[in-house]
């Protein structure tokens, strides 16, 4: 069953390229309604925890390091297909790979510089979106 809700986090490359703005613009302009929305930084314990499913991965410390190196900008979108309709915005991992207009084409700088965090079922959006907020801070 699909959700209309999904989660993303601008990266810390993306941030430090000053492109918050165009890619929160590019989120509206699709269509997606954001219903919570925060400026912070990860702790390295916060990366861990939130990226625990690749603890095996021979990439994961370096992810760690990289989520943590600068701040991040985390929020949840709506939108009916929410999950499906952000992956094909925010195009694929790799920049060199993502389509034309896509968010990472436009403001990534490499697959592990990949501007932007998209949840890839309603499950995980779910779980990611509360991994960050509290039901309150969610605005509907």
């Amino acid at each position: 069953m699909t959700t209309n809700r999904t989660f993303t986090m601008i990266k810390p490359d993306a941030v430090e390229s000053g492109n918050i703005g165009n890619i929160i613009q590019a989120i509206t302009d699709a269509g997606f309604k954001i219903v919570a929305m925060k400026y912070t930084k990860l702790s390295t314990q916060e990366a861990k925890d939130f990226y625990a499913v690749h603890a095996e991965r021979p990439f994961y410390l370096e992810l760690v390091d990289y989520m943590t190196s600068g701040p991040i900008v985390a929020a949840i979108l709506e939108k009916e297909n929410a999950v499906a309709d952000f992956r094909k915005l925010i195009g694929s991992t790799d920049p060199a790979e993502a389509e034309e207009g896509t968010i990472r084409k436009l403001y990534a700088e490499s697959k592990a510089k990949n501007a932007v965090h998209g949840s890839d079922s309603d499950e995980n959006a779910r779980i990611e979106g509360d991994f960050h907020f509290q039901p309150d801070h969610c605005f509907a």
